[in-house]
């Protein structure tokens, strides 16, 4: 498995998580909630990297593209010290000074062997 290049995202980057839950509603009020699934807490980041050289805008979009938004890869999210299987389905870059990119992507948790 392929791991994502070593260029730190900046600060800013966010963190969603949105565990997948199962309630059931009783008539008297009372209801009951239990989690859905083995892996039901997928986390998924928003990064970016700002006033990047060619250089590293083109390693950063080069390897998203050669995984095609299909195949995972390992990544250690900044509040971590383990890494995690990954997809980017969607990335943006853009040139808003000669020479310097930057790039945004979404990493969203995948759970496979």
């Amino acid at each position: 498995m392929a791991t994502f290049p070593d260029i730190p995202a900046d600060y800013g980057a966010s963190k969603k998580a949105e565990p997948r839950v199962r309630q059931v509603q009783f008539g008297s009020g009372y209801s009951q909630r239990a989690r859905f699934g083995l892996n039901s807490d997928a986390k998924v980041w928003s990064l970016s990297w700002e006033n990047r050289s060619v250089a590293d805008a083109n390693a950063i979009e080069d390897f998203l593209e050669d995984r095609g938004g299909f195949e995972s890869f390992s990544w250690t999210p900044p509040d971590d010290t383990s890494s995690y299987k990954w997809i980017c389905r969607q990335w943006t870059k853009t040139m808003p000074f000669c020479n310097l990119f930057n790039i945004t992507a979404t990493f969203e948790q995948v759970f496979e062997t």
